[in-house]
């Protein structure tokens, strides 16, 4: 397993409608490193966002779909999810604040 330092764990947040919903319930989507494991990803949200306590990791693995161009077939590239629920007593994530 690579060494995976905790600002190349989280590669960027996940903006859809299910994702701006659940941040009522302060639950946070991002989409990380393939190989992290929840460890990393509580360190990495915890350093990178001031205040931030995480309270729970969910993750998950999304497989690549299958794209045809002609008679030419293949795969796009695998993923890793994860939701962050964060504990009642800390701060927001200023990343998501005004979408």
């Amino acid at each position: 397993m690579a060494d995976i330092k905790y600002y190349d764990v989280i590669l960027k947040p996940l903006v859809t409608e299910k994702s701006m919903e659940a941040q009522s319930e302060r639950k946070y989507t991002f989409l990380v490193h393939p190989e992290a494991n929840k460890a990393q990803i509580k360190e990495a949200v915890e350093k990178m966002f001031d205040g931030a306590k995480v309270e729970k990791v969910f993750t998950m693995n999304l497989e690549g779909k299958n794209r045809r161009r002609g008679l030419v077939t293949g795969k796009t590239a695998k993923k890793k999810k994860a939701i962050v629920k964060l504990t009642e007593d800390s701060k927001e994530i200023e990343i998501f604040q005004g979408l």
